[in-house]
């Protein structure tokens, strides 16, 4: 868990705001496992479609996320609500989907993720203004899909620089070039 000079900095890094979400999802362990990772990488808020459970039921989420972030559930994908300017992100493996490291994630996010053993439900594939896919072999854990999605999603907005060329982080890289005066020294006339 964070200390709160650290989560302070972690906040401080992010641009926007994300939530995460899960559609149709029916193993208690899966859903513990969402919200802790969720709530692990700063999610806004978490929400649930058409659940077969209650959060309660979600004994794996050891860091009793409930209490700390807002929890939404919707009965049916046409009940389903996101804040405005707010897009929804689908993550399915689907051949049109795009392949997650060459997707820009948006500012203001929403993550779905579909219940374990089917897809996302047509209806919420049908709302989802993007819909991203894992480049794996097969399926993967709905916990696990997600710690892959926001860390992929912390790269990208959370302030981090570009990484070194050398393997393991040593060296330094040359500072950005910001617009403005010339780098270089001017030459004597």
């Amino acid at each position: 868990m964070l200390h709160n000079a650290s989560r302070t900095r972690f906040r401080d890094q992010m641009r926007g705001y994300f939530g995460v979400g899960v559609d149709g999802i029916s193993k208690p362990m899966n859903l513990g496992n969402l919200v802790r990772i969720a709530y692990a990488f700063d999610a806004s808020f978490f929400f649930s479609i058409a659940p077969r459970l209650k959060l309660s039921d979600a004994q794996s989420d050891t860091s009793h996320a409930q209490g700390q972030l807002p929890f939404y559930s919707f009965a049916e994908p046409s009940d389903f609500r996101l804040p405005l300017g707010c897009r929804l992100v689908g993550v399915e493996i689907s051949d049109d989907a795009v392949e997650l490291p060459r997707f820009r994630h948006p500012a203001r996010a929403a993550y779905v993720f579909g219940a374990e053993r089917f897809s996302l439900s047509p209806q919420m594939l049908k709302a989802c203004e993007f819909v991203v896919k894992i480049p794996t072999r097969f399926s993967i854990n709905v916990g696990m899909a997600g710690a892959i999605v926001l860390y992929d999603r912390l790269l990208q907005w959370g302030g981090y620089p570009a990484r070194p060329v050398k393997a393991g982080g040593a060296g330094a890289l040359p500072p950005l070039h910001k617009w403005g005066a010339p780098l270089a020294k001017p030459r004597p006339d």
